[in-house]
């Protein structure tokens, strides 16, 4: 939200309706210290009012006194800024074999991580108690405890209903169908907790860290599966269902009549994920037991490997030419497993989008590798709960229940 946004917001009669503390750490948020003058010039608040949100704001610890201005006569005023390290969270990204925790404060900056090889498939209670135990651990090493925490950021390999946090019709996620994972989590650690499908996060986490100025952003994940998050005016599109993105089950034309797991045929994912890559390979007498090992063999210079990695991208880019034509975002992201392999997957993509799409649609188009690498999923899991917990309307109650 933009400054002058944030004045109308201020400005306004619901605004004058509720304390309106919440509203002016948005403002504040932004890093730059400001003095109350300044506060009451931006916001047109009364002296007075500012006072006493500021204040509040001082006892909830969200905010701290950061020097003091110039003075233009007498005593110089006293500044203010955000403290993000007032409150930390705990972000876990879970996918298909892995586990990925972190701890950060409220800017998203990972301050403790941990990981593990988990299968999803052990069903929900044993995997969100592995998150649980570590998550408290974590906290324990960071000197801090349940109080400091803001809140608990979840990301799950299946579509999810962002509003209750429960996996529907998971596909790979055996017993997650419908289970309450928010209320799971909250059972033992008593803070907000939001739950969202592992690419959205990663795209929220991308975005946050290299394309804060991105309107329109496609992440997409290339791994066990392929899905893709979309970022539209800075917020998560997530469709009627939570099942926007799900790229991986459209048909391609080199997908023929390859089963896919969804039950359907000629899946994106059928032809182009890192399992249906191991299996290519392992028939042309390449042993792959999965997208690590495509991963090895390709920074090893295995020519096979690298011609599947291309051929993937290419697959990849059939079905995001027409997402380009359909979406027209100014940034693609390619990131997962696979992209770590180097350019080979990159250069598949870009092939063909640039060839199948519309030139007005590419003339600004950015399609470039993960800057925010592995820890995406975990930096966009912080990053939806921060801004969930922070923002007007949730930060009122965060403040008086300082």
């Amino acid at each position: 939200m933009t400054e002058d946004a944030l004045t109308a917001s201020l400005r306004s009669p619901a605004a004058a309706a509720v304390p309106g503390a919440g509203t002016l750490l948005r403002l504040l948020r932004d890093g730059r210290p400001r003095t109350r003058s300044e506060l009451a010039s931006v916001t047109g608040l009364a002296r007075s009012t500012v006072t006493q949100r500021v204040d509040a704001l001082l006892a909830s610890g969200l905010i701290g006194p950061a020097g003091e201005a110039v003075s233009t006569g007498g005593r110089p005023p006293t500044t203010f800024s955000f403290r993000p390290d007032a409150r930390v969270v705990l972000a876990a990204d879970l996918g298909a074999t892995h586990a990925r925790l972190a701890l950060t404060d409220m800017s998203g900056t990972v301050l403790a991580e941990d990981r593990a090889d988990i299968d999803i498939a052990l069903g929900p209670e044993h995997v969100l108690d592995w998150v649980v135990d570590h998550g408290l651990a974590l906290l324990a090493s960071a000197g801090r405890g349940t109080g400091d925490l803001l809140g608990v950021g979840v990301g799950l390999p299946g579509p999810v209903q962002h509003s209750t946090g429960r996996a529907v019709n998971p596909p790979i996620m055996p017993g997650w169908d419908g289970f309450d994972v928010s209320g799971h989590v909250r059972g033992r650690i008593d803070r907000p907790v939001l739950v969202d499908n592992d690419v959205n996060i990663m795209a929220v986490g991308e975005h946050h860290v290299a394309w804060p100025t991105a309107s329109h952003l496609l992440f997409v994940k290339v791994a066990t599966g392929i899905g893709c998050g979309i970022v539209s005016e800075g917020s998560v599109y997530r469709g009627a269902q939570g099942a926007a993105g799900d790229m991986g089950h459209i048909h391609v034309p080199s997908g023929a009549d390859r089963p896919c797991r969804c039950g359907n045929t000629g899946c994106l994912e059928a032809v182009a994920s890192g399992h249906a890559l191991a299996e290519a390979l392992t028939a042309e007498g390449v042993p792959a037991s999965g997208a690590r090992d495509v991963v090895e063999l390709s920074r090893n210079g295995s020519v096979p490997a690298l011609r599947a990695l291309r051929q993937a991208g290419r697959d990849v880019g059939e079905v995001l030419a027409a997402s380009v034509n359909m979406f027209n975002p100014s940034v693609i992201v390619v990131g997962g497993a696979l992209a770590m392999a180097g350019d080979h997957l990159l250069a598949g993509v870009r092939e063909v989008i640039y060839q199948r799409s519309l030139p007005l649609a590419t003339e600004n188009l950015s399609i470039a590798s993960s800057k925010a690498g592995e820890s995406a999923g975990v930096i966009g899991a912080a990053v939806m709960v921060i801004e969930h917990c922070l923002s007007p309307e949730h930060a009122e109650s965060l403040v008086m229940g300082a």
